[in-house]
């Protein structure tokens, strides 16, 4: 049962993130039913830290509290920042004894550091992943992921993801009706729908970067909703259509069929949020065909429907 929570502050902490986890473990509703956690906000020597949003906090203790933790939890902070070497111990004598490790957004460079996401799922904030990857080539980056759990390890993406992740865990503990309680008592969703993907910025590039087959990819991008086929755009880049096939993967890194799959899900994108057009009429205009097809490649992408997908952001534009 989880009783006990440690969260390591760095140098350059940031705010929302560490809040998330003191407004999900380190508030107390016993008065309202809610289990009550030992909880304590830790840093490598007891001392004060800055945050990103310029002002200090003053820990409740250094990492003592972080010995026996059922939790020890690592907000995130500037990436590339120092790390101590204590810092480290702890997370990885935490992981040794079973106790949950888990970290918001860019925290996960400091699981890599201790060597916990070796071989792990995790994930982290979108435009950090490829980084994560590349930095801890042992660790299996789910880029698209909201959060990921496995064991003991619980990663999340950025910022609101953390909540997600945070209610996740009371779920596992204590229950669906007591996790969804919470996230009505935090006015936020007790689950939500999709992955990261839908978040990424992804605008249709101006300019294929493919110097040999930039006259075909040029045309098929203010042609998307025409029907081709490999063999037609064979014919007008002069090629076999096994060569261009060969040709394209080596400029593209992928397929005719997935790069132009690709192409009307950032079109359809674009459209759900710019335009008040049906889905349906999206779907022939981003060259899907109908909006069953669409709504499968669209899925598949992003993570979430075409409907999810406006609904969520229609309201910025």
């Amino acid at each position: 049962m989880l009783r006990t929570v440690a969260v390591i502050a760095l140098d350059q902490v940031a705010a929302f993130e560490l809040g998330v986890l003191c407004e999900v473990f380190g508030t107390d509703r016993t008065a309202d039913g809610f289990p009550g956690y030992r909880f304590d906000v830790c840093t490598a020597d007891g001392q004060p830290v800055r945050t990103r949003s310029g002002f200090g906090i003053t820990p409740a203790a250094d990492l003592t509290p972080a010995a026996d933790a059922d939790l020890v939890a690592v907000p995130a902070h500037a990436e590339g920042g120092h790390i101590p070497p204590a810092v480290l111990d702890a997370l990885r004598r935490a992981a040794d004894r079973g106790a949950y490790v888990l970290s918001v957004c860019s925290g996960a460079f400091v699981l890599g550091e201790a060597g916990l996401l070796n071989g792990r799922e995790c994930t982290t904030h979108w435009r950090y992943a490829d980084l994560l990857a590349d930095r801890y080539p042992l660790a299996r980056v789910r880029c698209n992921s909201l959060y990921v759990q496995d064991g003991n390890l619980l990663t999340s993406a950025g910022t609101a993801a953390g909540i997600d992740a945070c209610l996740h865990l009371v779920r596992q503990e204590h229950g669906s009706a007591l996790a969804t309680k919470l996230a009505r008592r935090m006015v936020v969703p007790p689950h939500r729908d999709g992955g990261q993907a839908q978040f990424i910025e992804a605008p249709i590039p101006r300019t294929p970067d493919a110097p040999t087959l930039e006259p075909v990819l040029g045309w098929l991008m203010g042609n998307l909703d025409k029907t081709t086929t490999v063999e037609e755009l064979a014919g007008r880049a002069h090629m076999a259509p096994r060569t261009f096939a060969r040709r394209f993967r080596a400029e593209t890194g992928t397929t005719p069929h997935d790069w132009l799959t690709n192409q009307r899900v950032l079109l359809a994108r674009r459209l759900l949020e710019e335009t008040a057009l049906s889905v349906e009429a999206i779907a022939v205009r981003a060259g899907f065909g109908d909006a069953a097809a669409m709504r499968h490649h669209f899925g598949r992408r992003v993570g979430a429907t075409p409907h999810a997908y406006r609904a969520t952001f229609r309201e910025r534009v």
